[in-house]
């Protein structure tokens, strides 16, 4: 069968796109919370990781509906938003940016803390006594020990953002051209019956992947 070239790389180029912002948002975030949390104990601590992690065991349907109500027209946010693009965040690509993040988070933050909490405290206080600020300790100790975890937690988030389904089609729905993602894409076509299209498109997700780990191997 002929294969419409521009439908294939439409959705991969979107997947691909959403990927990338959706793994480096969620890696700032993840990190930024997985500092300030390693190794730390305070009150309430207990509900905070509860927060932190409960999209990791959330249905993503359940994460989807949520997304709804909050970015929706009549929440404040949406309205907000409106207001000053005078569209809906709803079924755009940037509510699927968002569903991504908010799933792929816990994964992110899991393992970067992971290493966070695996490097060495009194070689992070042996450089404070050298006079090294906070900034210098996290960027010349912290991050270089702790490297493995790190790009570990960013393939993790672009793959996540990559093979997100279940919140993306809640928010961002499936709209050819505009929202449709692989992973929806996928979808379609193996209730529409279209296998070679949906074998295609399996292929690519497989290649993607597979080049940012042999990247990151490479490179950790």
């Amino acid at each position: 069968m002929d294969i419409n070239w521009t439908e294939f790389f439409a959705p991969v180029w979107l997947s691909v796109k959403i990927s990338v912002i959706t793994s480096i948002i969620v890696f700032i975030l993840a990190a930024a919370a997985a500092r300030a949390m390693a190794n730390k104990k305070f009150p309430g601590r207990s509900l905070v990781e509860t927060v932190l992690l409960l999209p990791l065991v959330l249905p993503p349907t359940v994460v989807g509906f949520v997304l709804l109500v909050i970015l929706g027209r009549r929440s404040w946010i949406g309205k907000l938003y409106e207001q000053f693009t005078e569209q809906t965040i709803l079924f755009t690509w940037g509510a699927a940016v968002i569903a991504a993040v908010v799933v792929a988070f816990p994964l992110v933050y899991r393992t970067v803390k992971a290493g966070f909490e695996g490097v060495e405290k009194d070689l992070e206080d042996a450089a404070r006594a050298q006079g090294a600020s906070e900034l210098q300790v996290l960027r010349y100790v912290t991050i270089p020990l702790a490297g493995r975890s790190l790009a570990a937690g960013y393939v993790l988030g672009f793959a996540r953002g990559l093979g997100e389904f279940g919140a993306t089609i809640m928010v961002a729905g499936n709209i050819p051209g505009r929202t449709q993602t692989v992973p929806t894409a996928i979808y379609v076509a193996v209730d529409g019956g279209n296998m070679t299209l949906a074998w295609m498109w399996v292929c690519s997700i497989i290649v993607i992947s597979a080049v940012m780990l042999m990247f990151i191997n490479r490179h950790s």
